[in-house]
């Protein structure tokens, strides 16, 4: 009888590890039995479980939404450079390209910050605003933007406004920490943000996003490209090829019939039933 229970027991400590493998609360490798089945409870009380967890945090699981391309994004308040905001008034009518920082005066972050000042003419011919975040407050944003002009604007005035996260609570809930970063925390036992991108449509909606380590630059040409793809996508109803950019030729979706297709564009040429090339819809885009 003895060893049918202690069977048992482990069957269930299993199982239950697997339940909390398949929510991501926390790694069965790091708990313990008494840990495991207390996870494994109904959801209320495994958030507070797992809120113990995170504590470094200081963010409930609750608080942290599942971020997917579709998803809403989520509204917040903060202070900016540029003043206070609601993120989804600021938004507006606009696309928005949110993007984070792990901290102020970083080397890698200083150049990119200065290359989206540059390009910040670009991305406002395209109905869309730049907003950046950082893990400080504003007095060292406002130092730093004076060494992003600096060294790396080319002579360009620093132009959109950066978010001031030192408690991390926008960062935390876009998701922008990664697994490590849970371990590599600042003195006041905060985790450091990670490097995201959002591209957010006037809809409120996650169009992309993007995570890049510390060691690697962003590419704001390619942020630019999909910007461009995502717009001419949305008004000509078409999908775009690799290594796109405008005008060359893109793609009809299969689920467009042959004569749709023929009315709509004209003259297309298919490779093969699922991929038929049609010419850049400039005349459509202009509309």
């Amino acid at each position: 009888m003895a060893s049918m229970i202690a069977r048992s027991a482990r069957i269930a400590t299993v199982t239950g590890i697997r339940h909390v493998a398949r929510i991501g609360a926390i790694s069965a490798t790091t708990t313990t039995t008494t840990t495991t089945a207390r996870l494994a409870r109904p959801s209320s009380a495994m958030n507070k479980t797992a809120t113990r967890f995170f504590s470094v945090s200081r963010i409930a699981r609750d608080d942290q939404p599942r971020l997917r391309l579709g998803s809403t994004a989520p509204n917040f308040k903060a202070e900016t450079t540029e003043g206070a905001i609601d993120f989804h008034e600021f938004i507006g009518d606009s696309w928005t390209i949110l993007f984070s920082h792990p901290a102020d005066f970083t080397p890698v972050c200083t150049t990119e910050l200065g290359a989206f000042a540059k390009l910040q003419p670009e991305f406002a011919a395209r109905n869309t605003k730049l907003i950046g975040l950082s893990a400080n407050g504003l007095e060292s944003h406002a130092d730093w933007i004076k060494d992003i002009e600096e060294v790396s604007t080319g002579g360009t005035k620093f132009n959109f406004p950066i978010i001031a996260d030192a408690d991390r609570k926008v960062a935390y809930l876009y998701d922008m920490v990664d697994h490590q970063d849970l371990a590599n925390v600042d003195k006041a036992g905060v985790a450091f943000t990670i490097r995201s991108v959002f591209i957010i449509d006037p809809n409120k909606k996650i169009r992309l996003t993007l995570a890049y380590p510390a060691s690697t630059g962003r590419n704001t040409a390619e942020v630019l490209r999909v910007l461009d793809s995502l717009q001419t996508g949305d008004k000509a109803g078409v999908t775009t090829p690799i290594n796109w950019v405008p005008g060359e030729d893109v793609i009809v979706p299969p689920s467009v019939s042959d004569e749709a297709a023929a009315a709509k564009f004209g003259e297309f040429k298919a490779v093969k039933p699922y991929l038929r090339f049609t010419k850049y819809p400039e005349q459509i885009l202009k509309k």
